[in-house]
């Protein structure tokens, strides 16, 4: 068996040398090539047909989520692990549901990088050691909203409809596309799921919607 084909995608370049450099000490990996941006880390992916991609979330024009969801639809046997400087719970979410195996942070050392590598490489899902700190401390503190407020959320079918896209990643424009609305109305929609469960933001809304099982494939 030969060593682990990875791509690195990275809008800077200093951290995909740095990486490179990284695992090019080890025999078992292989840096077969590098992207600057969530478009060309797909094309790379079709050409060079790597084990893992290791990407970044915050990519021009592609993000890293969507790069993500595409490299997953379409290379089912391509990895995928984040390495990010995004210490977001929300993120995490998002990420995992595109598909992802493993989410890493960029302070995060040598050795916790190989064992990312190798555990994604194997189809296992992996967390960064600070991210699952992070994970815990949302999910206690979701724990603690949902016994505090019992009363029941009743969504229309329109606002069912858009939660679930909004789950799946997909902006206003999109989302008006998808539906054959206006991204007015869709706004509107979106502010009224807001008010009625009780978030007060993007990022809250989607993880919301997550939880609740929205975006999941039927």
């Amino acid at each position: 068996m030969g060593p682990i084909k990875i791509l690195l995608a990275d809008d800077h370049a200093l951290i995909r040398t740095g990486i490179r450099n990284l695992l090019e000490g080890h025999s078992e990996f292989e840096v077969v090539g590098e992207a600057s941006d969530g478009e060309e880390a797909l094309q790379k992916t079709k050409s060079l047909s790597p084990d893992i991609v290791i990407i970044d979330i915050s990519m021009p024009k592609i993000s890293g989520i969507e790069a993500t969801r595409q490299i997953v639809n379409r290379h089912p046997a391509t990895r995928v692990l984040v390495l990010t400087m995004h210490e977001n719970a929300e993120y995490v979410y998002q990420i995992f549901k595109a598909g992802a195996g493993g989410y890493l942070l960029k302070n995060a050392g040598k050795e916790e990088l190989i064992d990312a590598i190798l555990a994604v490489s194997e189809g296992k899902r992996f967390i960064g050691r600070h991210v699952s700190e992070l994970m815990i401390s949302e999910y206690m503190k979701k724990a603690d909203e949902r016994d505090g407020s019992k009363e029941e959320t009743v969504l229309t079918n329109r606002e069912h409809e858009i939660l679930d896209l909004i789950a799946q990643g997909f902006n206003n424009q999109q989302i008006a596309e998808r539906l054959f609305i206006s991204p007015r109305t869709v706004d509107t929609h979106r502010t009224n799921i807001m008010q009625k469960v009780h978030v007060h933001d993007a990022a809250n809304l989607v993880r919301y919607a997550i939880e609740h099982g929205f975006g999941a494939k039927k």
